[in-house]
């Protein structure tokens, strides 16, 4: 009895064979790609419904009496809280529960019920919003729930993809975070500053409002932190990573896209200050400062890796970052207009559309196919005809909302609804083609039918 005693702590630790561990890796490969799925999916579903397919309404009634105060600001507050936060918002949370830990290394492997339990708090927050929103049921309360169930939801993904493993000896010296990493850290920051401004509102507007809508001298400030503080620092922050392999360019410039980063942040201070001339001026520096550090038009030292996609890759991306120069110029622009509205319109359009949807529409199906069990993109020919139709769909929207709303050219607010159901058209096309993909069976599982 004794010997059996002493035994058992030997018996309990000794080391996993090659062959258990490659089973444990693999069943946990597998459990976070249908976790990932999960995301992807309820990213899509906000992205067509209350996102896209609301926003071609919106469009088409303002088209309709050209003017864009007919429209109720809580629809339109709707649209966009479904299309950053439902449909982008989902997309970051799902890869970064799969890529991030993975990426990083050393970070401790987080209970995958949290993440599933994120993933179901963030959407329901999300769902609760635009109910509030658009049917005004309840809405002092859902409002500031749908905020709270965000946030929390936020803050256990952080947690989850930032615990360190521990280590029973103290290293002599600390690894650097890789420059990319900061920079995504900077956008979770612009996140989660955005879900926290937010709630508070949410919850002012359940106290002392009169409706549902954000009043427009602070939503203006909020879409300044939203749109350029959350979002944009994350798409340099994987740019960064992947972009090189992908296009086969140059390693970025660290040091000058740290230094855009940072400038970038004072940017969005000083627009939540209420200071949109400096904020504009700012973003279009650090924005060209950020383009040549990501060496996204410089020469590449070799070929884009197009396999399994469509090879106009390379140009889509780059014409993404066009957009973000635009987006950023036209900002300055509506900063020092008398007639502002069109303009800042035209702007938000360029960078979420032109800039932010364009890459998802590049990366993701790039990407995601490899990440949801090492899958093959359904099909490059739709990958480039969604990429076609938002790319067209993008033109006529900007272009046309700054000749209607400034008076240039009466005849381009017919140009919008057409906009509206070109944009329609590619994300109906990007969710055919990613959820025809998922339902594909994994490489591995094909190369071994007979």
């Amino acid at each position: 009895m004794q010997m059996n005693r002493t035994q058992a702590p030997t018996l309990a630790s000794e080391p996993e064979t090659p062959e258990q561990i490659f089973a444990r890796t693999s069943a946990r490969e597998v459990q976070l790609s249908r976790l990932l799925v999960f995301f992807i999916y309820g990213g899509l579903l906000f992205m067509l419904l209350p996102g896209t397919f609301l926003g071609v309404w919106n469009l088409i009634s303002i088209s309709d009496r050209h003017a864009a105060g007919s429209i109720s600001p809580a629809w339109i507050q709707a649209h966009g809280h479904a299309q950053v936060l439902g449909w982008i918002g989902s997309f970051i949370l799902g890869i970064g529960f799969y890529s991030i830990p993975k990426l990083r290394g050393g970070l401790k492997p987080f209970g995958l019920w949290t993440a599933w339990l994120s993933g179901a708090m963030w959407m329901a927050g999300v769902l609760l919003r635009w109910l509030a929103n658009v049917y005004l049921w309840q809405w002092r309360v859902l409002l500031p729930a749908s905020a709270g169930l965000e946030l929390a939801a936020f803050l256990i993904f952080f947690h989850a993809v930032s615990q360190h493993k521990s280590h029973k000896s103290k290293d002599k010296g600390k690894k650097r975070l890789d420059t990319w990493i900061f920079v995504v850290i900077a956008g979770a920051m612009g996140l989660l500053a955005s879900l926290v401004l937010n709630l508070a509102a949410t919850v002012w507007l359940a106290v002392s409002g009169s409706s549902p809508a954000f009043p427009q001298a602070f939503d203006q400030r909020f879409l300044v932190l939203a749109a350029w503080g959350f979002m944009v620092p994350f798409v340099w922050g994987f740019s960064a990573k992947w972009l090189p392999t992908f296009l086969g360019t140059q390693l970025p410039i660290n040091r000058l896209l740290a230094s855009a980063v940072v400038l970038h942040a004072v940017a969005i201070a000083l627009g939540l200050a209420g200071f949109f001339r400096a904020t504009t001026v700012l973003i279009v520096l650090s924005a060209s400062l950020a383009i040549l550090a990501l060496r996204i038009f410089a020469k590449p030292e070799k070929a884009a890796k197009t396999k399994g996609i469509h090879g106009s890759f390379p140009f889509f991306v780059r014409a993404a970052y066009v957009w973000l120069i635009v987006a950023a110029s036209l900002g300055v622009w509506a900063a020092n207009a008398a007639n502002p509205i069109g303009l800042w319109g035209a702007s938000r359009h360029a960078l979420t559309v032109g800039f932010i949807a364009m890459m998802v529409f590049c990366i993701g199906q790039r990407v995601l196919p490899a990440f949801s069990g090492m899958r093959l993109l359904f099909s490059p020919r739709l990958m480039f005809a969604g990429l076609v139709l938002l790319s067209a769909g993008c033109i006529l929207r900007v272009s046309g909302e700054v000749l209607a709303y400034q008076e240039i050219a009466p005849v381009a607010w017919s140009w919008l609804p057409a906009s509206a159901i070109l944009e329609l058209g590619a994300v109906t096309l990007l969710a055919a083609n990613l959820i025809a993909t998922f339902l594909r069976p994994p490489v591995v599982q094909q190369s071994c039918r007979p």
